[in-house]
């Protein structure tokens, strides 16, 4: 997929009603919805667009990307519970998707994610497919998470996410080998 910055001014102003009166835009309303919103790396299962779309109404697909000297890897504080995270490794990429999201949506990924005990959030460098370097928040496991494999439902989300966004899927099966244990 392709995503570009004016494809999403387009598409919220399409998606608001609010910003659309009586089929001309408001472009200061726009501005001030777009000012409002944040960009969210995602690398797991909030790659799902479906997913996305119940957890939080309004995100917008963004853009795709990677990030560079971080790997995927997955951890948890329950053996049972065991989610995708990424750390930082010289040589490593990983491929995301980027999420325009408002400030509901955000809290909403707070509680999903349970921040701040489970992850905590850092603004990191995404590169994007056209070569630009933009800044984005994602969310890290804490630190003292253990290794382990998440569930098989889990890992098909995070499979089908890979596909929503036309992710190296291969990227995300080589994850599974090296980064579980």
């Amino acid at each position: 997929y392709q995503f570009h910055t004016f494809s999403f001014f387009a598409e919220s102003i399409a998606k608001s009603p609010e910003i659309v009166q009586n089929g001309t835009s408001n472009n200061q309303q726009a501005y001030n919805r777009r000012k409002k919103m944040r960009l969210y790396v995602a690398y797991g299962s909030n790659l799902h667009k479906k997913q996305m779309e119940e957890r939080c109404p309004g995100a917008v697909p963004y853009a795709v990307g990677t990030l560079e000297g971080w790997e995927l890897i997955y951890r948890g504080l329950d053996p049972e519970k065991i989610y995708a995270t990424i750390r930082k490794s010289e040589g490593a990429s990983t491929p995301v998707a980027l999420w325009d999201i408002t400030p509901e949506n955000e809290k909403s990924l707070d509680e999903y994610e349970v921040y701040p005990t489970l992850y905590y959030k850092e603004d990191i460098p995404v590169r994007l497919e056209n070569g630009k370097t933009i800044t984005a928040m994602v969310y890290i496991m804490a630190e003292d998470a253990k290794p382990g494999r998440p569930s098989d439902a889990y890992i098909q989300t995070i499979r089908e996410g890979y596909e929503d966004f036309g992710l190296d899927v291969s990227i995300f099966e080589a994850s599974l080998e090296h980064g579980c244990c």
